[in-house]
């Protein structure tokens, strides 16, 4: 896949993430160890979409990057707790 046919809507990526979550997380077992992870990766999941459409709207250039690096941030948080 080229670079002209990747997709770049962020905003409708990082939402259908946030959503393919809650249908994951309802299929784990619920244990003592799992409870607060699930907690955790349903708000860091909700967290990279948040951020990624205030990094949008932003109003400055180091606005946006701010934004942006708290979005990957919450990305990656994300992914530990999916381990």
């Amino acid at each position: 896949m080229d670079d002209k046919t990747k997709p770049r809507d962020l905003e409708g990526r990082t939402f259908q993430f946030a959503q393919s979550i809650r249908p994951f997380v309802k299929q784990l077992p619920k244990t003592i160890g799992n409870v607060e992870d699930v907690r955790q990766l349903v708000r860091t999941s909700g967290s990279v979409a948040a951020n990624w459409i205030e990094a949008d709207e932003a109003l400055s250039k180091k606005d946006f990057l701010m934004r942006v690096k708290i979005c990957r941030k919450e990305a990656k948080e994300s992914r530990l707790f999916c381990v």
